[in-house]
């Protein structure tokens, strides 16, 4: 929910960085690249060098010049530390070292523990919600939608290229505008089908626009974090007022409302960008942990709710 919002945030400032950060700036640090390309990237030392490569990295995409430039970004990183300078990003993110063939390890492994915990609680929701629940179906699309967003998350921290990219922040846009989507059903739809039916024919097409005009015509990264602003502020204050107002009829939803501000607090974490911490935990793996236990109090909610909304179509039904 409001995690991918923060999340494409931030990844978003960060990306936009790509084009010019500090450390791929510096002419050490490309003539370091061009001149281990022109030694180990071509003829034979380019047979010899996919000789020696474990056959996970080559599985996994890391090439030759992919190489050249994670050992120069090092090199760049020793003599700025030689000198007493702050540590530089390098194409808009801090130098992580590389576990196996994983690019980001703390951020990969927090990513797949958010997944898990998803499918836990999908897993937990099924068996204890019957599907003739009003919001069963909705709630198990919803959790889903999650999974596959943290599974492209977990794949591009593991290896970052310009498919992992648009798959991660396409996904999590999915996320939320599901769970505008979610919220639209659980407060207006129940009563109005066809209002909800065709906010979410709108929504799916606002996203098949997003993405259009991303892939197709120029990823502009600035428009991304404007539009992944508006419809994440639209998803927060549509559920904390849905919540606020049914605060005393509805007891669980203070559940939702804890996810909801502990998300923005927690947001906050990425303000604290520093250097990766042993060159592995950043501020953005930090903020990725702390937001896995908030999966289980939100299908928490969602699992009260289904199983209140239930027992009120049964009371219904009996009355009729």
């Amino acid at each position: 929910m409001a995690e991918q919002t923060a999340r494409l945030l931030l990844l978003t400032a960060a990306v936009g960085l790509a084009w010019g950060s500090q450390g791929d700036r510096e002419p050490v640090y490309r003539d370091c690249v061009l001149r281990c390309e022109e030694r180990n990237c071509s003829g034979d030392a380019l047979k010899h060098f996919r000789s020696l490569q474990p056959i996970y990295m080559s599985l996994a995409g890391w090439t030759c010049r992919d190489d050249c430039k994670y050992e120069c970004m090092w090199f760049t990183v020793g003599l700025y530390l030689q000198e007493g300078h702050r540590v530089p990003q390098f194409h808009g993110k801090w130098p992580f070292s590389r576990f196996l063939f994983i690019q980001e390890p703390a951020s990969a492994v927090a990513s797949l523990l958010n997944g898990l915990a998803s499918l836990v609680m999908l897993c937990r929701y099924r068996a204890s919600v019957p599907a003739s629940s009003p919001m069963y179906h909705t709630c198990m699309a919803f959790a889903w939608v999650s999974l596959n967003a943290w599974f492209w998350s977990t794949v591009f921290h593991t290896r970052d290229t310009d498919l992992t990219e648009k798959m991660d922040y396409f996904c999590a846009s999915a996320v939320i505008l599901y769970s505008i989507y979610l919220c639209c059903v659980r407060t207006v739809g129940l009563q109005h089908p066809s209002v909800a039916s065709a906010f979410g024919a709108l929504l799916l097409l606002l996203l098949s626009a997003h993405i259009s005009y991303l892939s197709l015509i120029r990823f502009d990264y600035g428009y991304n974090m404007m539009a992944n602003v508006a419809i994440g502020l639209v998803n927060l204050a549509w559920w904390l007022a849905w919540c606020l107002r049914n605060r005393r009829r509805l007891p669980h939803t203070r559940r939702c409302v804890v996810v909801v501000l502990l998300l923005q607090a927690l947001s906050l974490l990425e303000l604290l960008d520093f250097p990766p911490l042993f060159w592995v935990l950043d501020a953005h793996a930090i903020w990725h942990i702390s937001t896995i236990p908030l999966h289980i109090l939100f299908f928490r909610f969602l699992e009260d709710d289904s199983l209140y909304l239930l027992k009120e179509s049964e009371a219904k039904f009996k009355l009729d």
